[in-house]
């Protein structure tokens, strides 16, 4: 290695609380909704309500969304290998990108059957109706809160958590437009809430799709400003110049860093580039660092500019 540029690497490992710490809840929440989908189909039939059957086929994509972070939670603590160095962490967000898209798909079919219903009104069962969702306002609400202290720690946490709430809020409407066929005969209901339902889960999956969608292109996790970032490092003493920053996400609870500093008084020894590392983690939520250091200004590097990668 040349004298011109030295590499020192410093990797602080701060993971909060590890999504694999919820294998109970998911295990609780998955074995819960799988029992409600039967329930909500087997009444949603009886009752000949689109309203139930909609609503089950929401939760039946809930369930493989659990099932889907629930996997991508225990591969995030695989070992690296020689062919995956990082190790499986980027599942996470292959996970929560998946959940997303799967939940936005289905959306558009309970659309169009709703719509479909709107045009040719058939007679259900009001009072099936209600005992069911009320049933759905208990156990969605109740799993939604095994996911609470999670919720700003992991992108899949978080959207377990957003999932189940809005479930149970989908749930009262539901309870809602029973009641309203049961004191008004307003067949009309039962479509026009299947349709709100679907803006529910498009509004509350938008943000998750985003996000994850974000994550998977390499960008800077929500949350963390990049020009902080690069305004902390250029401030430390002996830095004059700062470049080829990059900040992504490992995983849903990892963000990682590369960086050159420019030293020209010479490297500043490993005490400094703990400190660097610890102040990353602690200020900006970013544990895995790793910095170059170039100790000649006059030997330029070619990833100088911004625009190269």
């Amino acid at each position: 290695m040349s004298s011109e540029h030295r590499h020192s690497a410093g990797h602080v490992h701060d993971h909060g609380q590890p999504p694999s710490r919820y294998g109970r809840a998911f295990a609780v929440g998955v074995s819960l909704n799988l029992v409600y989908v039967v329930v909500q189909i087997a009444f949603g039939v009886l009752a000949n309500s689109l309203a139930l059957l909609s609503d089950a086929v929401h939760n039946l994509g809930d369930v493989l969304g659990l099932v889907l972070a629930w996997g991508a939670s225990v591969l995030v603590t695989r070992s690296p290998t020689q062919r995956f160095t990082y190790g499986l962490r980027k599942t996470s967000i292959l996970a929560a990108l998946a959940n997303a898209g799967f939940l936005l798909l289905i959306t558009g079919g309970i659309a169009w059957e709703a719509v479909q219903r709107l045009l040719h009104p058939e007679a259900v069962s009001g009072m099936t109706i209600v005992w069911v969702a009320i049933l759905g306002i208990l156990i969605n609400g109740g799993t939604a809160l095994l996911f609470y202290s999670g919720r700003n720690e992991d992108l899949n946490i978080r959207g377990a958590f957003l999932h189940m709430a809005a479930d149970a809020v989908v749930s009262l409407g539901v309870v809602v437009a029973g009641l309203g066929i049961l004191y008004t005969g307003w067949l009309w209901l039962d479509p026009v809430v299947s349709l709100v339902i679907s803006a529910v889960i498009v509004i509350g999956t938008w943000g998750l799709l985003r996000d994850s969608l974000r994550l998977s292109l390499d960008a800077v996790p929500r949350g963390i400003d990049i020009e902080a970032v690069r305004s902390y490092l250029g401030s430390l003493v002996g830095v004059t110049e700062v470049h080829d920053l990059h900040i992504w996400a490992m995983s849903t609870t990892e963000t990682a860093l590369t960086v050159h500093l420019v030293m020209p008084q010479g490297h500043p020894g490993d005490h400094f580039m703990a400190e660097v590392c610890n102040r990353l983690r602690d200020e900006f939520r970013i544990s895995h660092a790793t910095t170059q250091i170039e100790t000649d200004p006059n030997h330029g590097c070619a990833l100088a500019s911004d625009h190269v990668v």
